[in-house]
C-alpha cells in the first residue's frame, strides 16, 4: 500500500513539474511603469487578463472605511461614456466575462475573452474604459451604498458575521487590516462621489498596477495590450505601504446570541506573503487544521469528542502579517469545553510539532492535490497575479513542490513557535452560555 501511494505521489509530482516546465513566465514593465507577467499558451483560443492595484481595504482610513471596496465595485458600473448596461451588453455580445477581486491588499478586475480579433478587441476596449475612465455615477453610487448598507444590517444579526467582524477588531485594533472590507454603516453613509474619485486618482495608477496575461497571443501582442490598458492611468506617488502590525496581548470576548450553536474563533497575526517560514507554516497548518478530516483538530475535536461537526485553521498571508485563524461551531452548552480543548490542542502542536507520520501524509496530500491548482488558465492567472503583486520569484510555481517536500518536523515546530503565541491569541464566542 505504501509503495502504491509513493508511486502515485511520484507520478503526480512528475506531471506537475511537466506542466510547470511549459509555463515560461515572461516579465517586463510598460512605459508607464506597470509590471507585466505573461504566459503564452495556444492550447485554447482564449485570453485571460487580470489588472490589480494596491488598493485593497488596507488603503482605507478609519473615517472612510468601505471606500476602497466601493471604488472597486463601481469601476464597471459606468465608465468611458458607457453605462453599466452598455458595458454588460458589450461584453455579452462577444461572450466575455468580467470578474472582480478584492481583499485587504489588492483590488482588481479579471477579463476572460476569446482570442479572435473581433471578440478580443471589443472586450479589451471595455476593460480599458473601466480601468482608465471610471465615472462613479451619482445615482449608481447612491443605489450601491444603499444595497451594501442593507446587506451589512442583515448580516450584523448573524453569529458568523459578528464573530468575524469583532475578531478582526480585537486582532488588529486601529490597524487598517482591522477595518471591515465592506465598511461600516456610518462611514458608508458619509462617502461622496469626490471621495471615490480622490481614492481612484491616488491608488489606481500605472506604477501601482500589476497585469497578468495568459492565453492565445504572442508576447508582442501582450505588450501592446498592457500598454493600451495603462497608458491613460493617472499618475500619483501616493504611498501604498502598510504599517507594521502590533501583536495582541490576548483577550477573549463572549457575546450572547439566540442561535442554538456557538460560533468560536481564535486568531493571531500570522505571516507575510514573502515570509521565509511560509512553507513550514503551510505544511504545518495542513496537519493542524487545514487538511479537513485528516487534520489533528478534526480528529480531536470532532472524531474523538463529538464537540463540532467541522473545525478548521488557516493562514491568510498579506503584505504585513495576515491572520492565522481557527474556527468551529458547537452546541451552546459545549462552547466553553470546545474552546478550552481547541486552545490546548494548539498549544501542544506549537510546543511539540507534528509527528513524522503526520508530516508524510500532509506532504502527500499537498503534492497530490497540486495539479488541480494549475489545471486551467484562470487558476494559473491567479498565481501570476500573486507572483507579480508580491514580487515573488518567477520560479515560485516550479519551486513550490520542492519547498513542500523539503519541510521537516523541526522546521514546522520552530516556525510555529516563532509565529504563533497561543496565550496571546484573541478569541471570541458568539452564542456564549448565559
Amino acid at each position: 500500500m505504501q509503495i502504491k501511494r509513493f508511486i502515485t505521489i511520484l507520478l503526480l509530482s512528475i506531471y506537475s513539474q511537466w506542466v510547470l516546465a511549459s509555463l515560461s513566465i515572461q516579465n517586463w514593465q510598460t512605459s508607464s511603469g506597470t509590471r507585466v507577467y505573461f504566459v503564452e499558451n495556444h492550447d485554447l483560443p482564449m485570453l485571460d487578463i487580470s489588472v490589480e492595484f494596491a488598493a485593497g481595504s488596507g488603503m482605507d482610513t478609519e473615517d472612510k472605511s468601505g471606500r476602497a471596496n466601493l471604488v472597486q465595485h463601481l469601476l464597471s458600473l459606468g465608465a468611458g461614456g458607457l453605462t453599466e448596461d452598455e458595458i454588460a451588453t458589450a461584453l455579452a455580445d462577444v461572450g466575455a466575462q468580467l470578474k472582480s477581486h478584492f481583499d485587504r491588499d489588492r483590488a482588481g478586475i479579471t477579463l476572460r475573452t476569446l482570442s479572435s480579433e473581433r471578440e478580443r478587441k471589443q472586450a479589451l476596449d471595455v476593460l480599458a474604459r473601466i480601468i482608465q475612465y471610471p465615472q462613479f455615477p451619482q445615482d449608481v453610487l447612491l443605489r450601491e451604498k444603499t444595497r451594501i448598507i442593507a446587506g451589512i444590517k442583515e448580516a450584523s444579526t448573524k453569529p458568523d458575521y459578528i464573530a468575524e467582524h469583532q475578531l478582526m477588531k480585537m486582532l488588529y485594533g486601529d490597524h487598517p487590516y482591522g477595518f471591515s472590507e465592506l465598511g461600516e454603516i456610518e462611514t458608508l453613509n458619509g462617502l461622496q462621489q469626490q471621495d471615490l474619485l480622490t481614492f481612484y486618482r491616488s491608488y489606481y495608477v500605472a506604477n501601482n498596477a500589476v497585469i497578468a496575461i495568459i492565453g492565445d497571443i504572442t508576447q508582442v501582442e501582450a505588450a501592446e495590450i498592457a500598454e493600451s490598458l495603462t497608458k491613460k492611468l493617472p499618475f500619483n506617488q501616493q504611498s501604498t505601504e502598510i504599517p507594521a502590525v502590533i501583536l495582541p496581548k490576548g483577550a477573549v470576548k463572549r457575546i450572547l446570541h439566540p442561535a442554538t450553536q456557538s460560533h468560536i474563533q481564535l486568531a493571531y497575526p500570522g505571516l507575510r506573503r514573502n515570509d521565509p517560514d511560509y512553507f513550514p507554516l503551510l505544511v504545518g497548518n495542513h496537519i493542524l487544521g487545514g487538511g479537513g478530516f485528516v487534520s489533528r483538530l478534526m480528529e480531536e475535536v470532532r472524531q474523538k469528542r463529538g464537540l463540532a461537526y467541522s473545525v478548521f485553521s488557516f493562514f491568510t498571508p498579506y503584505k504585513e502579517q495576515g491572520p492565522f485563524q481557527i474556527g468551529l461551531q458547537t452546541k451552546k452548552e459545549q462552547s466553553e469545553e470546545a474552546f478550552v480543548l481547541t486552545r490546548e490542542i494548539l498549544k501542544d502542536f506549537v510546543a511539540s510539532g507534528p509527528t513524522e507520520e503526520e508530516l508524510i501524509a500532509a506532504k502527500q496530500n499537498i503534492i497530490g492535490g497540486f495539479p488541480l491548482r494549475i489545471d486551467s488558465n484562470s487558476k494559473i492567472l491567479g498565481f501570476l497575479s500573486m507572483i507579480g503583486f508580491y514580487q515573488l520569484p518567477l520560479t515560485y510555481l516550479t519551486d513550490y513542490l520542492i519547498a513542500v517536500e523539503g519541510v521537516t518536523v523541526e522546521q514546522i515546530r520552530q516556525a510555529f513557535q516563532r509565529r504563533i503565541q497561543p496565550d496571546a491569541m484573541v478569541g471570541i464566542i458568539v452564542g456564549a452560555v448565559e
